[in-house]
């Protein structure tokens, strides 16, 4: 009867533990308006960063690159952050080292000093997120917004979502700081949001207990998703778990190496670089 009893606590305890893993990772609901925005994107190829090259000749986030894929037809995905000033700029890293040969923040420089920088040693310059979009037009857009840190998150995603209110419906938002994605949850739930993730030993200057987190979407209760943008790599079972509720499916950084037919098929909209594939693989949601 002992065993018994234990066995029975044991089987209760990994069935409830199973339910806050249910909990945890599942998705949000798409209203029908959010839908209607997802279709835009459904099948679509994404040019990481624009349509620049590999020598950066043509660099990541420039206009020059923008314009590129605008011609070309493709979909795009920028990142976006919060200048010193609070100003919007596309930018991936959080230093200017790599790109402009310059050892500061963005988010210790102001506007003004930023756009005297050149994006690898080209005549390109940061360009602002209303020059890029004012480039870009009609062009689906993913907007990858880097985290300003708690204390400066609500006036990044206040300052995006009103910029991007006077270009259409064409535009979506993804981020890997949940919180940024609550935000949209909360404030805009209209949005098409995304959650941006990678393999927990992938993430960089954090805790390896939010690594963990993160890495296996334990983090959707928080932001309840649309659609997860996850890293072109092996995931583990509990984002697995994730899919079974069928959330919107991206994954990132696609390159010709890949198998890109079975990327296909499991996602429906892919981010890419260095190649140029069809505009658009799917043809309808």
């Amino acid at each position: 009867m002992y065993w018994l009893i234990l066995s029975g606590s044991a089987i209760g305890v990994v069935v409830f533990v199973k339910f806050v893993v249910v909990i945890c990772v599942a998705p949000g609901k798409m209203s029908t308006k959010v839908k209607q925005v997802a279709t835009v994107f459904y099948g679509v190829n994404f040019a990481h960063r624009g349509l620049y090259t590999e020598d950066q000749s043509i660099p990541e986030n420039s206009l020059h690159a923008f314009e590129e894929a605008r011609k070309a037809g493709y979909g795009v995905e920028i990142d976006v952050q919060l200048t010193k000033d609070e100003q919007l700029v596309v930018f991936h890293d959080y230093s200017v080292d790599r790109a402009c040969g310059v050892h500061a923040p963005v988010n210790g420089m102001d506007v003004k000093n930023l756009s005297q920088l050149s994006l690898f040693n080209t005549e390109e310059t940061i360009p602002l997120l209303k020059e890029v979009m004012d480039v870009l037009g009609d062009t689906p857009v993913i907007v990858e917004i880097k985290s300003a840190g708690a204390e400066k998150n609500s006036i990044l995603c206040e300052k995006i979502l009103e910029t991007l209110q006077s270009y259409g419906e064409n535009w979506c938002i993804e981020s890997f700081d949940p919180r940024v994605v609550k935000w949209f949850r909360k404030n805009a739930p209209e949005v098409f949001r995304g959650q941006l993730a990678r393999k927990p030993q992938d993430y960089i200057g954090i805790s390896r207990m939010l690594a963990f987190c993160l890495g296996n979407l334990l983090t959707n209760f928080i932001s309840r998703p649309h659609y997860i943008a996850y890293s072109n790599d092996p995931c583990s079972w509990t984002v697995r778990l994730c899919y079974l509720f069928r959330p919107k499916r991206a994954v990132w950084t696609v390159k010709p190496s890949d198998d890109i037919k079975l990327l296909e098929e499991k996602n429906d909209f892919l981010i890419f670089e260095h190649y140029k594939p069809v505009v658009r693989y799917k043809d309808s949601a």
